[in-house]
């Protein structure tokens, strides 16, 4: 079973409609006592990095993420959700994360070129490395993107890239943790692909 962390930030409906268009159970939960019983656990998100973590630290689960993945579990975030895998965001401040992933995550205006547009927003092509998330990707495929922060001083857990005027952090893996800067389930087929390939991981 997957458990879809709900702390009041997350695109539920899509998500949950994407497992169900895979044929996974799903269970959409609060409650950090059900984190427990999941096979995997998806973090999703969207909105501000500091409301969020106080949310996830106020209501038990930033504790019981951390007890889950240290017990191997294997977490997917996804767009803020992979953000608040990290170290620490500079989004209007400085912001502690949960600290799966070394790095930070930091504007994209900092690398990008003036002239683009922010957000970052709509469909673009995968660079990506061989890892299980990816295991029925091709060279080529494009996913969906909605964001103005991204994570940085990461090298050594990037799994892909997406160019937007500079190569922007596309997806991190750590262990039992991986991240999507994109969202999967707005990213059509592909996305369910990058779904499916999580829920088959062991």
């Amino acid at each position: 079973m997957i458990a879809i962390v709900d702390y009041g930030v997350g695109n539920l409906f899509s998500l949950n409609s994407s497992f169900a268009a895979i044929g996974q159970d799903v269970l959409v939960t609060s409650d950090p006592e059900e984190l427990k019983k999941a096979d995997k656990i998806v973090l999703p998100g969207v909105g501000a990095f500091e409301d969020a973590a106080k949310k996830l630290k106020e209501s038990g689960l930033m504790d019981a993420l951390k007890t889950e993945v240290s017990n191997g579990k294997p977490l997917l975030g996804i767009c803020l959700g992979m953000q608040l895998l990290f170290e620490k965001s500079f989004e209007y401040g400085e912001h502690e994360g949960l600290g799966f992933v070394p790095g930070q995550v930091r504007p994209i205006s900092d690398v990008c070129p003036k002239d683009l547009k922010i957000p970052h927003m709509g469909w673009n092509a995968l660079e990506f490395k061989e890892h299980p998330l990816f295991r029925y990707l091709h060279k080529g495929d494009c996913v969906y993107f909605v964001h103005s922060y991204y994570g940085t001083n990461c090298e050594d857990s990037v799994i892909a890239t997406a160019e937007y005027g500079a190569p922007l952090t596309a997806a991190v893996a750590k262990g039992n943790v991986m991240g999507c800067q994109f969202h999967p389930e707005k990213s059509g087929d592909v996305g369910l692909s990058i779904l499916r390939a999580f829920c088959e991981m062991e």
